[in-house]
């Protein structure tokens, strides 16, 4: 008999957390880690400096809100673009700048990506996200954001850049509860840059005689094979009448 296994939102919430770590890691070239406690809160909100949000639809409902003080919004937007080879002159150095919320808001288009593709394989359900949208907040000034859910759970998560700036994630979902009822297996993730090496490790590995040039090749033929091609060229031209 298979034991059931049940997914709450916590759990969920855990795999979105996950994801927030890895994109931004990877993407920066940095160590972006989440606290281990978790934090029960009445609503999300979008707070100050950069403010980001997405609302996903499908298997269940919920909402992403990730709250960036400056700091922690500059330094990983800045890692970002060095790590994709930018100039360090050509980049901005305020977080109210039109670039910084389009790389963020970017950013959180790939944290959801990664966490859809993970939630349809491992709760086998089908969800869909809105365009992130960002707000620069340059005062104290909270908004509420109504995503029509019954009976919600909310949650606050705090990250810390490798610099140790701090920013929030808030994340509200319906309450419910995904219980495995029978034993399934789902495609394992794999990274295409690691297959691509794998590949080359391949060819490098082959005959070194796969690099030799085909004439180079031609020419340590025998001279046997020579004369059976110019006999054999012999014998069309004579047909030929030639």
């Amino acid at each position: 008999m298979t034991t059931n296994t049940i997914v709450t939102s916590d759990d969920i919430l855990l795999k979105l957390c996950h994801s927030v770590a890895h994109v931004l890691s990877s993407t920066s070239a940095s160590n972006v880690t989440h606290a281990g406690m978790v934090q029960s809160i009445a609503r999300t909100r979008l707070k100050p400096d950069l403010g980001c949000f997405s609302i996903f639809d499908g298997g269940f409902s919920g909402l992403v809100v990730i709250n960036f003080s400056a700091s922690a919004a500059i330094e990983i937007y800045r890692r970002y673009m060095l790590n994709m080879g930018m100039p360090e002159s050509e980049l901005a150095f305020s977080h109210t700048s039109d670039e910084v919320g389009n790389v963020m808001g970017e950013l959180m288009n790939q944290i959801l990506g990664d966490f859809i593709n993970k939630i349809s394989k491992e709760l086998q359900t089908s969800i869909s996200q809105s365009q992130p949208k960002m707000l620069t907040i340059n005062k104290e000034l909270t908004i509420s954001i109504d995503a029509n859910l019954d009976d919600a759970v909310a949650r606050r998560v705090s990250f810390r850049t490798e610099n140790n700036h701090i920013f929030y994630l808030e994340f509200a979902m319906d309450k419910t509860e995904f219980i495995r009822l029978d034993e399934f297996v789902y495609d394992e993730e794999f990274d295409p840059d690691s297959l691509l090496e794998q590949h080359s490790t391949i060819g490098s590995n082959k005959d070194s005689t796969s690099n030799v040039s085909p004439w180079v090749k031609m020419a340590d033929k025998p001279a046997i094979a020579t004369r059976a091609i110019d006999n054999d060229a012999d014998d069309l031209l004579d047909q030929l009448g030639i």
